[in-house]
């Protein structure tokens, strides 16, 4: 039964850790490539050019509606 619990905190941290990795690889990846696209802040919204609808600063005419 122990040696189950470790296994699932070995996952769960294997997969927190996983993900951070990937993050900072496709940041790395963005900069050093900017011809491919800017890298999109995940503290913004989506795609503002295709109305996604979000309630930010995305579009200056929000206010105008």
């Amino acid at each position: 039964m122990m040696g189950l619990y470790l296994i699932a905190i070995a996952v769960i941290f294997s997969l927190g850790l996983g993900g951070i990795l990937i993050d900072r690889a496709y940041r790395r990846f963005a900069a050093k490539n900017p011809q491919l696209g800017p890298f999109r802040d995940p503290g913004k919204c989506g795609c503002c050019s295709a109305g996604s609808g979000c309630d930010s600063a995305c579009s200056t005419d929000s206010t105008e509606r």
